[in-house]
């Protein structure tokens, strides 16, 4: 297949590209390199920088590209950014898309494979977590990509579009080629290996008072290759859903210290602090959908293998991507 990726040159995206080439599809990659990287984008496919709101230049990259499916990475994914400034969530997540789709109809596209999150849920009340949770997001981030959800089931309803939502949930790991480097790092990982790389001098750990085993936060990790094998089996899909996307294990921040500090030899120092605001306890996914209707299994279901997979990408690529 001819794929059209967005943000096919940012973390998550870049390795979704790979895997795509590997598994022989064509990829092109629209991406404004705001948050992507040139070094980023496999060579074998064909990038496009540009903007998803500047609907004649996507309008053209589109018709060019004349893609059998596309994959949407693009958004914007800052829960506190999105607190702060709602606005550009709902022009980039829904606006962006929006165009993102009537492009895609305009060419005779109708496949779509959407980066969704399992921040679409808000703070659930029973775990694991299922599709059949209802969706009430607590901030503009989740709310935006629910938006786009819904929006794709009346583009199906209505242009016959197929699509498929992934509801992710802790992106993690690298690949022996790509890896994370994000300008504004939040994630756990990234940043506990800054300090065993010397780029910082401790971990803040937000809370150990949950009521959780040993009192931090309990998150779902799935590894990067692990996404991107379920895009590639989505794109087989034939009929429309959503699926959440991760491994059913839960591992507490502590934990993932401790794995980074197994796999690096550093002592890795921590600072406790208060809990944040709207932190739940424990997010785990229930990963039994997509394992019955896609057969997806994940590989990587050990803290410790993802964690090895992002330090062994960081030793080489200390500071990250050159560009």
């Amino acid at each position: 297949m001819h794929v059209f990726v967005t943000g096919g040159a940012g973390y998550i995206g870049s390795v979704c590209v790979e895997e795509l080439i590997k598994a022989g599809h064509q990829v092109t990659i629209f991406d404004n390199l705001s948050e992507g990287h040139r070094s980023a984008v496999d060579p074998k496919a064909r990038l496009v920088v540009g903007e998803l709101g500047d609907r004649d230049v996507l309008f053209k990259a589109v018709a060019e590209a004349k893609p059998d499916a596309a994959i949407h990475f693009a958004g914007k994914a800052l829960v506190p950014e999105s607190m702060r400034d709602p606005s550009i969530y709902y022009r980039v997540n829904v606006g962006c898309g929006v165009n993102l789709l009537d492009a895609l109809i305009a060419a005779g596209c109708k496949k779509i494979v959407f980066s969704s999150t399992c921040a679409t849920y808000g703070i659930p009340d029973r775990m694991p977590m299922d599709e059949t949770l209802p969706q009430n997001p607590v901030n503009p981030y989740g709310h935006s990509k629910l938006i786009f959800e819904q929006i794709l089931k009346w583009y199906s309803q209505i242009h016959g579009i197929t699509y498929t939502a992934l509801r992710y949930f802790n992106a993690s790991g690298a690949s022996e080629r790509f890896g994370e480097h994000h300008r504004i790092e939040t994630h756990l990982i990234p940043n506990v290996i800054k300090v065993a790389l010397g780029q910082s001098e401790l971990i803040t750990v937000f809370g150990d008072d949950y009521p959780t085993p040993d009192g931090s936060c309990i998150r779902d990790y799935i590894h990067l290759t692990d996404l991107a094998s379920a895009h590639i089996l989505a794109l087989q899909r034939e009929t429309s859903g959503a699926f959440n996307l991760g491994t059913g294990e839960g591992y507490s921040v502590l934990q993932v210290v401790e794995a980074v500090r197994k796999v690096t030899g550093h002592a890795v120092p921590i600072k406790i602090c208060p809990r944040r605001a709207g932190d739940p306890p424990r997010l785990v996914a229930s990963s039994t959908k997509i394992k019955t209707e896609m057969g997806w299994n994940p590989k990587y279901t050990k803290i410790i293998d993802v964690v090895d997979s992002a330090w062994q990408w960081h030793k080489l690529h200390p500071n990250g991507y050159p560009d």
